[in-house]
């Protein structure tokens, strides 16, 4: 059998000139620093015995709430159940009080969603959105398609956007900036939820110092 000779064995090398260099060597930075932030656990002189697992959202309807934590942003519900019936002092069945379901994203132990709905608060407060302050919460979540996620986000029933997508700078914590993709929006019970894309080096994953 005839195995044809590599072409870059059977072609003469030419060296490339030092603009061509130049722009290779740029092209390979824009590359590397453009990927995708991944989940990765740390180092194991560094970690601790407690896992920051899930944050749960009292919500006013369920069902108004997954359009856009499940349908637009594409988390998995893992779980979805009425909760608290049983029997009272007589015997009598007594319906459920609570309806819980869990979300995640890529990690099937911590950084899940909670929505919880208390099947028993028949008329709760309108919901409102405002600027959070001392005592209300922000959720920060990362999409990596955010420029192409954000339009679907934008028009769940119930969402106010408050930031288009943007690009901001942080302060890195050895100086320089990290560069994010801001957007920003009200969910439909008033929560502020954060939609970034982190474009540089999050916090917390620079290399460890010797």
């Amino acid at each position: 059998m005839n195995l044809m000779k590599p072409r870059a064995l059977a072609m003469p090398f030419a060296m490339p000139s030092a603009a061509s260099l130049a722009l290779l060597i740029a092209c390979l930075f824009a590359a590397t620093t453009s990927l995708p932030t991944m989940a990765e656990p740390v180092v194991d002189s560094e970690r601790v015995a407690i896992d920051v697992r899930r944050t749960t959202l009292i919500v006013r309807d369920i069902d108004k709430s997954l359009p856009l934590y499940r349908d637009a942003l594409g988390l998995k519900v893992v779980y979805d159940q009425k909760i608290g019936g049983g029997k009272d002092s007589e015997g009598k069945e007594t319906p459920p009080t609570v309806r819980l379901v869990l979300l995640r994203a890529n990690d099937t132990f911590i950084g899940a969603l909670g929505l919880m709905q208390r099947l028993n608060d028949l008329k709760p407060t309108p919901a409102e959105n405002k600027k959070p302050m001392a005592g209300a919460m922000i959720v920060v979540i990362n999409a990596k398609d955010l420029e192409e996620r954000f339009p679907k986000i934008s028009k769940v029933p119930g969402v106010t956007v408050a930031t288009a997508p943007e690009r901001i700078e942080y302060p890195a914590p050895g100086g320089g900036v990290i560069p994010v993709l801001f957007s920003a929006i009200y969910d439909p019970d008033g929560f502020f939820i954060e939609i970034n894309k982190i474009l540089g080096t999050p916090a917390g994953t620079e290399p460890v110092k010797k």
